[in-house]
This record gives C-alpha cells, sequence and structure tokens, in this order.
C-alpha cells in the first residue's frame, strides 16, 4: 500500500485484510515508522516488570532495545537504584516525527497508577546517532498523580507537541518545543472525559475488573489534521469524536484561558482507541476495540460522516495505535488489552501480542 494507495483507500466495507508482521511475547501498545522506514515499538509496564520499554524492530522479528541497554534497565523491583528521568518507566507511545528523531512520551506509572517522580518525560532521540538529545520533565503540574499521559502529535512545523491524558481525570497537554513549556488544558473538560453510563464491550460482553471497575480511560486517540489546524481526539471510554483548532491551543491555551468553548464535537465515533488520518486525505482511520475492527470516516464530510468497517478479524484483539510508513503502508498494533491481567486475573503478566499491516483485500 504505497501513498497513492493510502490516499485512494476504498471508503467501503470490507476494503482491506491484514498482514501479521511480528508477534512478542509482552504487551505492545505504541508503534511507528521513521522516514526511512524503521520501526520502532513500546511495551508499558501494565501487568508485568516488562524487560523491554522501546524496541526497534529489526527485520527477521527480533526486537532491539532503543536506544540502548542502559534506558531500558529500569525495573519496578529497582525503582530506588535509577534516575527516573533518564530510564523507560513505563513507556506508552513512541512518535517519528520525519524530521529525523523520534520520540518516547513515558507518563511513568506503572500499572496505571502511582506516578514516579521525576519519571514524566518527553525524549527526543536523533536517528542517525541514535542517542537521546533532549528531555523535557513534566512536574506536577502537567503530570500530576493519577495522570497517565497517552500519546503525542507534532506540528508540521516541529514546533508544537500535542498530549492526550487518559487518567482518572482526563486533559490535553499543549508543548512548545523551543523552550520545553508545557500547559495542561481542558482539564476536567466534558470532551476529554470518561462518559458516563457508556460501558465499553469485548467479546459481546461489558469489560470489567474483578472488582467490578470497567474500562476507564479517558482522553486518549489523538490526532493531527494533515496542515496541522485542528487536533482531533477522544476518550476510550467515550464514542464522541472532539477537535480543536490548534491555534487557540497555542494562543489561549497556552496562557491559561478556558478553551472548553472553543472545542466542537465532531460526531460519533463509537468507542475507539487509536486515531489516524491518512496522509494527503481527510479520511480517519479508527481502532474499533469492540468489534474487533479497523474503521474509517471521510472528515470532509462533516461530523455525520458514516463509519465504514474497512477490515474486522477476530485477530485484532484491542487495535491499538497506528502509524503510517513512507510507502504508505498502514501499522496497527493489537495489545489485547481484554486478554491481560486487569481483567482476567489468570491471564499471564507476559501477554502475546502483535504488530499487523492493512492490505487491500483481493
Amino acid at each position: 500500500m504505497n501513498d497513492t494507495a493510502a490516499a485512494s483507500l476504498p471508503l467501503r466495507e470490507n476494503a482491506c485484510t491484514i498482514e501479521r508482521v511480528a508477534r512478542f511475547e509482552h504487551q505492545v501498545t505504541g508503534v511507528t515508522v521513521s522516514e526511512d522506514g524503521r520501526i520502532f515499538v513500546n511495551f508499558p509496564r501494565w501487568t508485568e516488570d516488562a524487560p523491554v520499554s522501546v524496541a526497534e524492530l529489526l527485520a527477521g522479528g527480533e526486537v532491539k532495545p532503543y536506544p540502548d541497554e542502559e534506558w531500558n534497565a529500569w525495573r519496578n523491583a529497582r525503582k530506588d537504584e535509577l534516575s527516573p528521568g533518564e530510564h523507560w518507566v513505563c513507556v506508552q507511545s513512541v512518535v517519528a516525527d520525519g524530521r529525523g528523531s523520534l520520540w518516547v512520551l513515558d507518563p511513568a506509572a506503572p500499572a496505571q497508577s502511582h506516578v514516579v517522580s521525576g519519571g514524566p518525560k518527553l525524549v527526543q532521540v536523533d536517528l542517525t546517532s541514535d542517542k537521546p538529545v533532549r528531555t523535557i520533565a513534566f512536574d506536577e503540574d502537567t503530570a500530576p498523580q493519577g495522570s497517565y499521559l497517552n500519546d503525542v502529535r507534532f506540528s508540521p512545523d516541529g514546533a508544537w507537541a500535542y498530549i492526550t491524558d487518559s487518567g482518572v481525570k482526563g486533559a490535553l497537554v499543549v508543548v512548545e518545543l523551543a523552550s520545553g513549556r508545557a500547559v495542561r488544558v481542558l482539564d476536567g473538560d466534558p470532551s476529554t472525559q470518561m462518559k458516563k453510563g457508556l460501558d465499553v464491550k469485548a467479546d459481546g460482553a461489558v469489560l470489567r475488573r474483578p472488582d467490578g471497575r470497567g474500562v476507564e480511560f479517558s482522553a486518549d486517540g489523538i490526532e493531527l489534521s494533515g496542515d496541522g489546524a485542528w487536533l482531533y481526539w477522544q476518550a476510550i471510554k467515550g464514542d464522541i469524536l472532539y477537535r480543536i483548532a490548534t491555534s487557540v491551543l497555542q494562543g489561549a491555551g497556552m496562557r491559561g484561558e478556558d478553551v472548553g468553548a472553543s472545542v466542537e464535537d465532531y460526531g460519533h465515533n463509537g468507542v475507539n482507541d487509536g486515531l489516524l488520518i491518512a496522509r494527503g486525505t481527510e479520511r480517519m482511520l479508527l481502532t474499533a476495540v469492540e468489534h474487533d475492527a479497523i474503521r474509517m470516516r471521510d472528515l470532509a464530510r462533516g461530523p455525520q460522516a458514516p463509519l465504514v468497517t474497512l477490515v474486522q478479524d477476530a485477530r485484532l484483539r484491542w487495535p491499538d495505535t497506528f502509524s503510517q510508513g513512507p510507502d504508505g503502508s498502514v501499522y496497527v498494533t493489537t495489545s489485547h488489552i481484554q486478554d491481560s491481567a486487569f481483567f482476567k486475573p489468570d491471564a499471564p503478566g507476559a501477554l502475546p501480542t502483535e504488530l499487523w499491516k492493512l492490505r487491500p483485500a483481493e
């Protein structure tokens, strides 16, 4: 699937199939593909003290700790021995910016619980030297206890980063990259919160933990329009897509003003995790976690645009994060959240997961 194919991806039912790229022995969430085709993935410390947090996927399917073993040396059991600011504590997202860097978002909250002091950060790794070149540390004003910084997008000019917080009180975080200044916006706004009364299902049944709690993720999926003018997001425990003009975030938002009145309801999305606007289009791909499916909607048709199922496959066990490669190929991870020890106490901590590539149907 090259750029031309992605740009003209048929907006019709069953337009795609999936091909497995890799299988992992640990729970994967994020994936990204650099401009030269290198693939990176990450493994958060949710139900195990994962031995690798960030890795490059090699041609044979092996994972290589990235950028090196030392940055991946953190273990929950060794938390008093290592600096949380210089190690991956609980990485949730990796994003290549197309400008020669890999950015790693670390909410530093193992098991989505206590935030490790000094751990929340956004780290820039130079892909030529494979060395970290910058760390933007987030203080308690940006990443308070109860937060879980989830995913990140970068403006086309490389000046801004936008982050979702899927913790108990959802929010967005806007980062001016030149200065490293970060401001928390829409904190507690209805658009970033879990939707009351909504139950997330898996395999046709409401997904609940042993203590009766359901899926409780606030603002999670995030995406920028191709021109960088609009930021889109939604909560996993939610079914509405929201957007806001990035000019508002860069202006009033960075001044600490309430920007809730500038948020737009952009229509019913259903329950989703990852979002991706295919490069060169206004078509948004969605990971329909309740249906083991990838769906699409044409944003150019407005908030009422219908949802179309591109592929539904039982192997898409909680499709999680998208990335689009330089050739236009679309990748998606399956994090098997419904199969994890969060919801199945007898499940293994080291949960097998996969990376898939979308293929046009024959």
